[in-house]
């Protein structure tokens, strides 16, 4: 059985080499294919300007695209274009596979601290998540069947923002005035995991949020890397200044509960025990 990965990144790899160790044949599409890993095989193709030969013999294809910046053309570029291509390859190839296609729960615009499931409306509320939504549209119109893996912040190795922020002094706390808000992350081996695990799932929903167990205060999340560091919990901001390091997602509670009800548990269920093993130096961010 081959597998696909289009847009065979470091989220894309972790996910091939996955499906490779469970037997399965697998090629990775990228724009310098050579950086793709043995045992995958990199074909060179760039995704946001060239249709991909995709092979008659696929069983599944995991789109797992990452814009290069924030830039909104880039954006569509990556996401819509991209996308469009690899769905114009599978047309042109007379495979019949499993589609898995990864998105970001960025497209859910809530700022209350509330629950977000996949029946929460997805609104989009930035240019970006509306480039999102977009992409996301165009699959339920030429891919009713496909699968919509919705991510919240992937972090794991190399993937260590917050924790040079708390390092190097530059995030701030909540200010004595306000409240800090919801956080949501995903290890990126639990992520791999769940595309995985989604590619061969039975009889899978259209849409799953892919997330950990504990939505958490992103200053409980810095006064565990400061105390993990043995560094000073960072100060609090300034009340009404716009602080260093704090991130502009809203303010959310997003629940796995869909996804676990299939039959996937996180290796990581928590941001604890997943920047504990960054920390630790476990895992390899790949090229």
């Amino acid at each position: 059985m081959d597998i696909v990965i289009a847009g065979c990144g470091d989220l894309g790899i972790e996910t091939g080499l996955r499906f490779a160790a469970a037997g399965y044949r697998v090629v990775g599409l990228r724009r310098r294919g050579e950086l793709v890993p043995a045992p995958l095989t990199g074909r060179s193709v760039d995704l946001r300007r060239s249709v991909p030969e995709i092979p008659a013999s696929t069983a599944v294809v995991v789109v797992a695209v990452a814009a290069g910046s924030r830039d909104v053309d880039e954006y569509r570029a990556t996401y819509v274009d991209g996308l469009r291509n690899v769905l114009d390859g599978i047309d042109a190839s007379g495979a019949s596979p499993r589609l898995v296609v990864v998105s970001s729960t960025a497209v859910y615009d809530v700022d209350d601290g509330g629950t977000v499931t996949e029946d929460t409306p997805a609104d989009g509320g930035s240019p970006t998540a509306d480039v999102l939504l977009e992409a996301e549209a165009l699959l339920r119109e030429r891919a009713p069947g496909a699968v919509l893996a919705r991510l919240s912040g992937v972090y794991g190795p190399g993937r260590e923002r917050l924790i040079d922020q708390v390092r190097g002094g530059g995030a701030r706390s909540a200010p004595a005035d306000g409240s800090s808000p919801h956080t949501n992350r995903i290890h990126r081996d639990d992520a791999a995991a769940a595309l995985v695990h989604l590619a061969t799932l039975d009889d899978p929903a259209p849409t799953y949020l892919v997330t950990d167990d504990e939505p958490a205060r992103l200053d409980d999340v810095y006064a565990f890397l400061a105390a993990e560091l043995g560094v000073a919990v960072p100060p609090r901001a300034e009340a009404g200044a716009g602080a260093a390091g704090r991130q502009g997602a809203g303010d959310k509670r997003l629940s796995n509960a869909l996804l676990r009800s299939t039959g996937w548990a996180p290796r990581y269920p928590t941001f604890r025990e997943g920047y504990r093993a960054v920390l630790a130096g476990v895992g390899t961010r790949h090229p």
